[in-house]
This record gives structure tokens, C-alpha cells and sequence, in this order.
């Protein structure tokens, strides 16, 4: 593949980074485990108070089906706002609260050594050689920032934090719409064309696209499959010993 012209890459983490199936086989079961135990621990904590406020009034439940949240003459209980959130991940709503209620399960376990973050051999590599040539890394995923500081801070290759730069989440905005990405650019402060986005998912590739971004499509183990149009559309690789960057921007 040509050489690319940036100063900023932005990962995706799930099917990008890191495996699908570490998210959905390990990272998605364990929280859905632990979710009673987490709220009932920590009930009447004021980050818990939030998380709960939040998922009862989030005007996003008003696009999807979904059960009623159960309720005791005493008010909610940890029991029914963990069923509740056990329902939510199966139906896999990006929403922020859940979000938020995952990484700090997640967070709990990554101390502990119960989980350690699932990086592929081959991003670690690129991370040091990209901040070498002085290339910024960020971090754009639909989990929590606090999430993402938590898979590759505690990841397989230990620490990676220090060669990123900046996170985004859904708080900035959804992945597959094109102003989020012209958010991200805003708030990094240079011209959209700058900037590459690496991505497995088409759609957001297709919107960071729109918004200016150069974009390169992921084909690892385990993504879904590309049709013949968007391996023809898109810059696909396999893994990022195959991404050559230079960085020669001027703005």
C-alpha cells in the first residue's frame, strides 16, 4: 500500500486493536456476572446514583422496545436495575450510562489481575513506531474512555497509555455518524485530511470519510466479512505492520 501523510491516528478498539472475541466472549460475560454484585456493593454511592438516574432517563429508550424497569413499593433495587442492564447488553445499546456501569466492573477486575486487555502482537510495534515519527495516537471507541484507559493500560503487553494521547467515547458522539468525527477534529485542533482513521466497521469508515478523515479498513480474524464493493472502496489491511505513515503536515 502507498505511504500515508498524517500527524494523528485514531484507533478503533473492537475488531481493530483488539479481538471481537475478547470483547463479546470475555469482557461482555464477565460484566454481565458481576453486574449484581457491583451495584449492590456499591448502591449508595454517588457514581452509582448517577449511572442509575441516567439509565431511567435516557431519551435514547424511546427509539428501541424495551421492558420496564421493575420497581418496588421501597423504589428501585440493585437486583432490578441489574436485570435491567443485563437487558440492555443483550440488545447491545450504546449507551452512555451502561458504558460507564461495564468499565467499572471491568476496572475492578483489570486490578485485580482477573483480566488482562487483549492487545493484537502487532499494534504495540506500530504505537512505538508512530510516536518515534512523531505521529499522535487517540483512541475512539463506543466503551468509556475510562474502559479504554483500562484495556490498554492492563493489557497482554503491559502498559501501552503513554503512546496514547487523547480518548473519545460516545459522549462525543455516535461512531457512525460523520459529526462526530468533525467534533474529534475540532477538538484536536488540525485539518481533517490529517488525520487517519483505522476502523473494521465500513459504516464508520464511511462517516469519518465524510467528515475529511483518511481512512483504512481492518480485515482481522474474526471481523465481518467485506463485500467485493468495499474491499474496492476502502484501504483494507490485515494488521498494522502493513500501514506505512509519514508525517510531513504542515498544519
Amino acid at each position: 500500500m502507498p505511504e500515508i501523510n498524517a500527524k494523528i491516528v485514531i484507533c478503533d478498539i473492537e475488531g481493530t486493536t483488539t479481538s471481537i472475541s475478547f470483547v463479546k466472549d470475555v469482557l461482555f460475560p464477565y460484566a454481565k456476572l458481576h453486574l449484581k454484585d457491583f451495584l449492590q456493593t456499591h448502591w449508595n454511592e454517588d457514581v452509582t446514583k448517577q449511572i442509575v438516574a441516567d439509565l431511567i432517563n435516557l431519551p435514547e429508550y424511546k427509539d428501541f422496545e424495551t421492558k420496564p424497569l421493575n420497581q418496588t413499593k421501597d423504589g428501585l433495587s440493585p437486583e432490578s436495575v441489574a436485570e435491567f442492564a443485563e437487558y440492555l447488553m443483550e440488545k447491545d445499546l450504546k449507551l452512555g450510562p451502561l458504558k460507564t456501569l461495564q468499565g467499572l466492573i471491568w476496572n475492578r477486575a483489570y486490578i485485580d489481575k482477573t483480566i488482562k486487555g487483549h492487545i493484537y502482537e502487532d499494534v504495540p510495534n506500530a504505537f512505538e513506531r508512530w510516536t518515534k515519527d512523531g505521529i499522535k495516537i487517540c483512541i475512539y471507541s463506543s466503551g468509556s474512555v475510562m474502559a479504554q484507559k483500562m484495556l490498554f493500560g492492563y493489557s497482554d503487553f503491559g502498559d501501552l497509555m503513554p503512546f496514547l494521547t487523547d480518548y473519545f467515547d460516545t459522549a462525543i458522539g455516535n461512531k457512525r455518524e460523520s459529526k462526530s468525527y468533525t467534533k474529534i477534529v475540532q477538538q484536536l485542533g488540525t485539518q481533517s485530511d490529517n488525520i487517519l482513521f483505522l476502523t473494521d466497521i465500513t459504516a464508520e469508515g464511511e462517516a469519518a470519510a465524510e467528515a475529511g478523515l483518511q481512512v483504512i479498513i481492518l480485515k482481522r480474524p474474526g471481523n465481518a466479512p467485506l463485500t467485493a464493493e468495499e474491499l474496492k472502496k476502502y484501504v483494507v489491511v490485515e494488521n498494522f505492520d502493513e500501514i506505512k505513515i509519514k508525517n510531513t503536515c504542515k498544519v
